[in-house]
């Protein structure tokens, strides 16, 4: 088990797009260590960007915390359509400590993405889950929760956050 620091906000990769990964690129070990991150952090979803590596690669398990593990590994997501609908919901995030923002989203999403084995699938994800897809899918374009909200909301969540840090050096 490896648990590897997490990057925080305003770490300059946080704002970079990752680059897809090749097919012959080995990232089991990576995506296995991202896991155990996230787990440990504990969080739900883990981007590869938020541990310093500009990948498009993701790992999320939505529903561990109310039961047994369920990990999910997408490598080269990609949204494929998304709800008309939108929802909105309280997001947190690894990388941006002591905030959690009510971020508006597409209700449901449809991803596709590789698996370690490099098998293509694709799912549609609704509520939470869909929720954090495109957190982490938003990782992966350099974009955080702070760039979803309005700039009213962002001042105050980002004077939030610096306190925490404060608080907790």
């Amino acid at each position: 088990m490896t648990v590897l620091p997490i990057r925080a906000w305003p770490d300059p990769v946080l704002s970079m797009r990752a680059s897809p990964v090749d097919a012959t690129e080995d990232v089991a070990e990576l995506a296995r260590d991202m896991l155990d991150t996230m787990y440990a952090a504990p969080g739900r979803g883990l981007a590869a960007p938020q541990v310093g590596v500009l990948a498009r690669l993701f790992v999320m398990d939505t529903t561990w915390k109310e039961g047994a593990r369920d990990p999910l590994v997408c490598i080269n997501p990609d949204i494929v359509a998304l709800s008309e609908e939108m929802a909105t919901m309280s997001e947190g995030c690894l990388s941006i400590e002591g905030v959690s923002l009510d971020v508006t989203r597409p209700a449901w999403v449809d991803l596709a993405w590789s698996d370690l084995e490099g098998v293509r699938h694709q799912r549609r994800f609704e509520g939470f889950a869909a929720a954090c897809v495109q957190h982490e899918y938003d990782h992966l374009e350099g974009c955080v929760t702070f760039d979803r909200v309005s700039p009213t909301a962002r001042a105050a969540a980002v004077a939030t956050y610096e306190t925490y840090l404060e608080t907790t050096r």
